[in-house]
């Protein structure tokens, strides 16, 4: 992705957020809109540092299960909290507590499923979060020994840069489809809010 792109996803998502804390001023019961500012925050944590992204993500995850204790069935919410779980998962180095909420993201993922069993989004999310923990494991494994080459060996400025590329490029990815997902829920959720009424009998 270009700069450009990623500027003007930046502002979408921010605008999104704006409106959605607006909305939830003017009515806190409003589970759409708690799905929409949940999934806005977990677009806008791909933009921050690891610790600001965690932050955003237990916020975004705060206000998804807020909308759930609205409409415990809301198949969406269910959707965008797996993800959210998934989304820290990634983030946190540790394995066993990153096991949980890949845990958690399945638990999500198969409830959403169960809700909207024809979604095939939801289902390729459930078999995705089979995979999680494995990928996740390489990811960190692959980090570290780029860490532990870095500091041992006296490599050139361009293998470094190169890594750092590819190790960059790999994040991207992972939060690249993440990020998808998510702009889907949110634009099927914006979608919902502003359809036309049903003509009239």
């Amino acid at each position: 992705m270009d700069m450009q792109s990623d500027f003007d996803r930046l502002l979408f998502f921010e605008h999104a957020r704006k409106t959605a804390e607006g909305n939830y001023a003017k009515d806190p019961l409003d589970a759409d809109n708690l799905t929409r500012w949940g999934g806005a925050l977990l677009e806008l944590s791909q933009f921050q540092s690891v610790p600001d992204s965690k932050k955003m993500i237990q916020d975004a995850i705060s206000k998804l299960e807020e909308a759930l204790m609205l409409n415990s069935n809301k198949h969406d919410t269910l959707w965008c909290l797996g993800n959210a779980h998934t989304s820290h998962a990634f983030l946190t180095p540790d394995q066993e507590e990153a096991k949980e909420y890949f845990d958690k993201a399945t638990l999500y993922f198969q409830q959403a499923v169960d809700e909207d069993p024809a979604n095939d989004l939801y289902r390729k999310s459930l078999e995705v979060a089979a995979k999680a923990p494995e990928l996740h494991m390489e990811i960190h494994k692959q980090g570290f020994s780029q860490q532990g080459m870095g500091a041992g060996s006296s490599t050139s400025t361009g293998t470094k840069t190169s890594k750092k590329k590819k190790s960059s490029d790999l994040k991207y990815d992972i939060f690249g489809w993440i990020i998808l997902t998510v702009g889907i829920v949110a634009w099927i959720g914006f979608a919902k809010t502003h359809m036309p009424p049903p003509p009239p009998r």
